[in-house]
């Protein structure tokens, strides 16, 4: 089966989980799979190849409409002062499949006009279609970012990251709040400086410092992910799979991962903060983990 195949199917589970992160909840999925082909994306070790699209955006809008207005939120937190944000693109790229699998600007107004729910997702798309529509600040784009270095062996056929960073700006002005997305951060020989060069043309680059934010997560990894990228011969394993300072993980739901060894990872945060400070100090640090 190929990995562009796409299947549209009609939702029947409308579970929205917590989330506390990136946002306070996820959303039940509008699209389940990729069609981008990351050797570390969590989502193809469930499904390695194709899209699932929902058909019943409505259903899913009265869910996320109806769980906004009856589940009780402390604001202000970190994920945002005011609205409650619901990830809308966990399973799934939506900046990539927007337009020609998904009701976007039907969404996008859904959450544009809400007096209590925002939605979120992360991309490694730069959709400029989006630049169309202003859903006045309700709608957060995450550009995913990780040195040119890594993307050119984990991230095929994504936008450039240099194109990524150059949206920040143009999205901002769009109506979009934007954040970075700083994930998955990869440690191998040298990494510091590849991050260095990332956080200095980011700094070269983006022009609205007060409302960008970021979020950072390290490397999480999977064993059978490794086999199958082994198997496929996808480029860029061996930046991926290190267990001499890598260690097992139980996940929430009970799988099986790889992630850098505690005490080693504590100090490759600290040391990821220290540079990201000294370059970018203006792009505040939402978690990090």
């Amino acid at each position: 089966m190929p990995s562009t195949f796409v299947d549209k199917v009609k939702r029947k589970t409308f579970i929205i989980r917590e989330s506390g992160r990136s946002t306070d909840f996820i959303s039940p999925s509008f699209g389940h799979g990729c069609l981008f082909d990351c050797s570390y994306c969590y989502m193809k070790r469930h499904k390695p190849y194709g899209l699932d699209v929902a058909t019943n955006t409505n259903d899913i809008l009265y869910e996320i409409n109806s769980h906004a207005y009856f589940t009780v939120v402390d604001k202000p937190n970190q994920t945002h002062e005011q609205f409650t944000t619901y990830d809308i693109s966990c399973n799934e790229d939506f900046g990539l499949h927007a337009n020609k699998y998904h009701e976007w600007e039907k969404i996008f107004e859904f959450f544009k006009n809400h007096p209590v729910a925002m939605g979120s997702f992360a991309t490694k798309f730069v959709n400029l279609k989006f630049l169309n529509y202003n859903p006045e600040g309700k709608i957060r784009i995450r550009f995913s970012l990780m040195s040119q270095f890594y993307a050119d062996y984990l991230e095929p056929n994504t936008s450039s990251i240099s194109k990524r960073i150059l949206a920040i700006d143009k999205f901002i002005e769009a109506g979009y709040d934007v954040h970075i997305n700083f994930s998955p951060v990869i440690v191998v020989n040298g990494w510091l400086d590849r991050y260095k060069a990332l956080f200095e043309e980011v700094e070269a680059n983006v022009t609205h410092k007060n409302k960008v934010k970021a979020e950072v997560i390290f490397l999480t990894h999977n064993e059978n992910k490794h086999k199958y990228n082994l198997i496929h011969d996808k480029k860029g394993e061996h930046l991926l799979w290190n267990p001499s300072i890598q260690e097992n993980k139980i996940s929430q739901y009970g799988g099986i991962n790889i992630r850098y060894k505690h005490v080693l990872k504590a100090q490759y945060i600290e040391q990821f903060k220290k540079l990201h400070k000294e370059i970018i100090p203006w792009n505040t640090i939402r978690y990090i983990f």
